[in-house]
């Protein structure tokens, strides 16, 4: 047997050597260092030999001063350390153009290193045996150029030892340093050593500083050589410099170029002791940068927090922009880098940051190839850091499952569609959503002279907090009693309202469980306020009586017991005056006022228990008494005997919640969800032969994606009454799969047809004159455009054309930028819009997160944008409870106990009640629902210029209020605090509406009243000509046009006629209204007819299945 041994290199002497000099990166490093170390001190031994020269006794030696320049006084402990030294130098040289031998020995001879090497080390050994040169001039400082040398392969050897990247950066700097270090060690020792043949020779400092003085293009001139030879040496060294240093500084400026572009690293010393966030995106906009930084840093959590942006594309002009202002300049660092790579995860330190937000590219034309990549980026970063935070944001509910490993995830389109479905159900949800999970402080629109800014914008400033009960002075007080009794009560005397809970030992967060919860200390209590309860004042005060009459006082009633909402500081600080008060006695009650000044009155309030018996709840779906509904509970109450309530069968993707709904108990067969076609089961072609009950909901997309199953759920819901479900009508641009049809086929009215909006035959076919709602949804395939914001262009215009036909129709948009929202409803000559959107400046100016609140289309919530969400995903990092309490709101979760969100309308019967603090007590006291807010809206007479003349409705009332017969502008509702209005406060109020409107005051009244008849006529000619327009359609189609009997008319039809208009006439075409959400208001705002009030629907009961 014979034994063979294998190895990697050749085994021969010169090879072990070459492994060991040079190939081996540890072994060659170290020869490096001591190669570095041996010119290092060659040129310390040269400047301590200049040191010990002495010019002046050569001088005396030789005659001609010539002589000084090839001859030096050396000593002989000196001589011989640099004999030893040039002689290892000499040898490890020699060893080594031995080793890299290629066959070319003239090419290793003339090298410039090789040829320095023997010019300072080869005169040494010569010196040995020939001793009468020992004194010989060697330029031995020439060793510096090959220190450098050194140096730089010490540097790359050191990186590749340790497996390290460096920066091209850092190289070339240090190149360039040494190069600047040689040239100026160079020329002051060439131009000393010259001088000393001169009649006054320079010592060392001199020399250093002429050069310094030279190089820097200073030349003072005090310190000038004085020989030609050393004159030349200065011309060739500002030579060489001249084409040296240009070539290194644009190299130099180079490589900052591009890492100015690629944004260089982040400091790992910095990742250890600074907490740090980093933002993931595939491109990234100003809107979207803003948009996040506003909200991260709006919390004092995170004020101390840098944010690295990683993005794999270079940053546009405007980004670079924001990023140079000092306020972002010390805290955000942009990377150009991809998720994908480890090195650039690496320059991140995403191994040490807090959080990772990665965000989808939502405008990209493949909303799928977007969330695929969304979804690689997560994964990586979990396989980079596995213990780094994951925020992160996908678009299609069927790509959820992909990431649900993340530690927040939100779906684009499962919050958009339930949102849009409830704001066909609850007016406005999408604005009261959006004011929850924004930051603002409650002080936009404060100095504004409009009443209705100054209340919607204090209340804007109200979020969920959360605070454990124990440690809570809102909540402690009522340990052991029932939920809506603290609810109640924590409104009442602080102002908060108290909307969920999560036990101490369960994980999931109930909203509104109702009277049969009973408060624990452990129990973690979300409320909504002003501010969170570790930020507010509290000042206790106990109310002299006054009078005999006068009880124990009442919050409700009492002014100066009234929470102030009012910020102190900018960390958010609230004052909170309220009264010692006590449940006891009469107080328990509120009465509601006397009829027609006698003392019969309706039932007083009936106080809310500490500990309620389910036999007391009754089921409450309206203010008034129950006993005036009684006829509506008739036989439409009892399920049909074709549906049931119950789970889907069949959902569209993985992950998405189950939900009770109210389902049919065969599946629908797919032709007959088409609406517009006849099938052998239904015979009906349009929405008007199937005689729906209720107004329709229609929805139009451009594809059937799985988020639509998300706007039918909520619709579809257990808990809303069987009698009051609308049908739902999909108006889609291309035909849905199978796949979806088998999905939406087990709910009960719902239908689909193929059409776009931009097609009035489509519209009226799927029924818009019998729509309550019409919801448009933004259009995957123009959210790309090629300028910003015009993605939107086409659905504004299309909605603008709709919002002409028909005027009375709730139409619902989705836009992609929200910045477009001021076009929603556009008219050109309206100078209220004008006063809006120069108030919207301002509070962007004052840094408002919420800037665009005042628009009307987003306060009356006919607009919406899925943008406006991404702060929730944002406000997750500090408010982990965010999204889960979103999604019960919207009813995308459905947990066990757990209540939902819900409104009513406030009908003139109801408002005896008077007072949200005393509708708080009745909701509480007969359905356990808490009011978390109220959908307001005003009715103003404007003449048709007025518009033009006056955007203050309440200094226009003014002007009027002498008039009885002259129309008047409905006067706005205000709490207890803004009653009393200034006379001041109107006139500054009519100041600014003239401010804002010049040039319309410089009509003269005889020409502006002169010119209403004709602008009338104009009007009326357009009517009649769109009235004309939709008519002709719709008898083209076959359609109903006419109705001969008014008496017999339906709701329907007279919706149908109003909007083909036949009752316009009898319409006011100078009615302009505005709406808006009052979140958490006062105690004492004073309802008004047709508020609509958000209510958190309690968990009483189960659903037999």
């Amino acid at each position: 047997m014979v034994h063979v041994e294998f190895y990697v290199n050749e085994n021969t002497f010169k090879e072990r050597l070459k492994l060991f000099f040079i190939k081996n990166q540890r072994s060659s490093l170290r020869i490096r260092i001591f190669n570095f170390c041996l010119k290092v001190l060659t040129c310390v031994l040269y400047i301590i030999r200049v040191m010990t020269d002495n010019p002046a006794q050569l001088r005396n030696t030789w005659s001609e001063h010539v002589n000084l320049i090839f001859w030096v006084d050396r000593k002989t402990p000196v001589w011989a350390i640099q004999v030893i030294v040039a002689s290892i130098s000499f040898m490890e040289a020699m060893l080594l153009m031995y080793l890299s031998y290629k066959g070319n020995i003239w090419e290793q001879m003339f090298q410039v290193s090789f040829l320095l090497e023997m010019l300072n080390t080869a005169p040494f050994i010569i010196t040995i045996f020939w001793p009468t040169l020992r004194n010989l001039f060697i330029p031995v400082f020439l060793n510096c150029w090959l220190a450098k040398h050194a140096l730089e392969n010490m540097i790359n050897d050191l990186h590749r030892a340790i497996q390290r990247t460096h920066s091209a950066m850092f190289n070339q700097v240090l190149i360039l340093i040494c190069t600047l270090l040689c040239l100026v060690f160079t020329g002051t020792c060439g131009i000393q050593h010259l001088e000393r043949a001169g009649r006054n020779s320079l010592s060392l400092f001199n020399s250093l500083y002429f050069c310094i003085v030279t190089f820097s293009t200073v030349g003072f001139g005090d310190v000038t050589p004085q020989i030609w030879p050393s004159q030349l040496l200065v011309v060739v060294m500002i030579c060489v410099a001249l084409v040296v240093l240009p070539l290194q500084f644009e190299e130099l400026i180079y490589l900052w170029m591009e890492r100015q572009k690629s944004g260089g690293n982040y400091s790992r010393h910095r990742a250890q002791t600074e907490k740090h966030a980093v933002l993931c995106v595939s491109s990234l906009k100003m809107d979207l940068l803003m948009d996040f930084l506003n909200e991260f840093y709006a919390h004092p959590h995170t004020q101390d927090y840098y944010v690295v942006i990683l993005c794999p594309c270079e940053a546009d002009s405007q980004v670079r922009r924001v990023l140079q202002i000092p306020l972002w300049s010390q805290r955000v660092i942009y990377l150009q880098g991809s998720v994908l790579k480890n090195q650039d995860l690496l320059r991140a330190k995403m191994d040490d940051a807090e959080a990772c937000f990665i965000l989808s590219s939502r405008n990209e034309a493949d909303r799928m190839a977007a969330d695929h990549q969304t979804i690689l980026r997560a994964w990586a970063v979990k396989d980079f850091a596995p213990n780094c935070p994951l925020y992160v944001q996908i678009l299609k509910p069927e790509n959820k499952f992909h990431v649900k490993f993340a530690d927040h995830v939100v779906c684009e389109e499962e919050f958009k569609y339930a949102l849009l479905a409830l704001n066909c159900l609850c007016p406005a949800t999408s604005t009261l959503v959006t004011l929850l999970v924004h930051t603002s402080r409650g002080q936009e629109g404060q100095q504004s002279p409009e009443q209705w800014q100054r209340m919607y914008g204090r209340c804007s400033g109200n979020e969920v907090y959360h605070i454990c009960l124990s440690d809570s002075m809102f909540f402690r007080e009522y340990e052991n009693k029932s939920f809506t009794y603290a609810a109640f009560h924590a409104h009442k005397k602080y102002g908060v309202c108290l909307i969920g809970i999560k036990r101490e030992d369960n994980k999931s967060i109930l909203l509104n469980p109702g009277p049969r919860h009973v408060m624990a200390a452990g129990d973690t209590c979300y409320y909504i306020n002003i501010t969170k309860e570790e930020n507010s004042a509290f000042t206790v005060r106990q109310e002299a009586h006054q009078g005999k009459n006068r009880g124990h006082c009442d919050i409700l009633n009492s002014p100066s017991g009234l929470p102030v909402h009012s910020i102190i500081a900018s960390m958010g600080t609230v004052a909170m005056d309220f009264q010692n008060t006590s449940p006891t006695g009469d107080t328990a009650k509120l009465a509601p006022p006397a009829e027609n000044g006698l003392g019969s009155r309706r039932p007083s309030i009936a106080p809310v228990l500490e500990i309620t018996d389910s036999a007391s709840l009754l089921p409450c779906d309206l203010l008034s008494d129950q006993s005036e509904d009684e006829a509506a509970h008739s036989d439409e109450d009892v399920p049909s005997a074709s549906e049931y309530v119950g789970y889907p069968p069949n959902s569209p993707y993985i992950g998405s919640s189950p939900t009770l709904c109210h389902l049919l108990l065969q599946k629908a067969p797919f032709c007959c969800l088409r609406l517009d076609k006849a099938c052998e089961h239904v015979s009906f072609e349009d929405a008007k032969a199937y005689g729906f009950k209720n107004k329709l909901i229609i929805v139009s997309a451009e594809t059937a994606g799985n988020g639509l199953y998300n706007f039918i759920v909520p619709l579809r819901a257990y808990y809303r009454p069987r009698r009051e479900l609308n049908p739902i009508v999909l108006l889609l641009d291309n035909l849905p799969d199978e796949h979806f049809l088998e999905a939406i086929s087990c709910f009960p009215m719902v239908y689909y047809m193929v059409g776009t909006i931009d097609n009035l035959d489509s519209l009226l076919q799927c029924g818009v004159l019998y729509a309550d709602n019409l919801v448009v949804v933004d259009k995957e395939s123009t959210m790309s455009a090629e300028e910003d914001y015009m993605a939107d262009a086409k659905t504004i215009v299309n909605v603008q054309t709709m919002f002409r036909l028909f005027p009375s129709l709730s139409i619902i948009t989705e836009l992609t930028h929200p910045s477009n929202m001021r076009f929603m409803q556009f008219r050109a000559k309206d100078c209220y819009s004008l006063a809006l959107s120069k108030l919207e400046k301002k509070e962007r100016d004052k840094g408002s997160n919420l800037a665009f609140m005042f628009r009307l289309p987003f306060a009356a919530g006919r607009v919406f944008s899925i943008s406006m969400l991404d702060t929730l995903l944002y406000q997750c990092f500090v408010k982990d409870y965010m999204i889960p309490i979103t999604r019960l709101l919207l009813g995308l979760d459905t947990t066990p106990g757990s209540g939902y969100l819900c409104a009513m309308r406030v009908c003139e019967s109801d408002l005896w009640i008077r007072t949200y603090g005393r509708l708080f007590q009745k909701l509480c006291s007969t359905s356990s629902e808490i009011p978390i807010g109220i959908y307001r809206t005003e009715s103003h007479m404007f003449l048709p210029s007025e518009s033009q003349y006056s955007v203050s409705s309440e200094g226009w009332s003014d002007t009027k209020e002498t008039k009885g017969d002259e129309p008047k502008v409905l006067t706005r509702s205000s709490s207890g605090s803004d009653q009393s209005e200034h006379p001041l406060l109107r006139r500054k109020s009519m100041h600014w509406t003239r401010r804002l409107s010049r040039r319309a005051m410089k009509r003269s009244d005889s020409s502006f009243f002169s010119s209403l008849p004709k602008h009338s006529a104009s009007r009326r000619s357009e009517r009649e000509e769109l009235t004309e327009l939709v008519r002709n359609r719709m008898q083209h189609l076959g359609l109903h046009t006419g109705f001969k009997d008014v008496s017999n008319l339906t709701a329907s039809d007279v919706m149908n006629r109003v909007n083909l208009g036949y009752l316009q006439g009898e319409l006011n075409d100078q009615q302009n209204s505005l709406s808006y959400v009052l979140v958490n208001p006062a105690p004492d705002t004073h309802l008004q007819l047709n508020d609509v009030v958000y209510v958190s629907h309690a968990h009483t009961h189960d659903v037999d299945l």
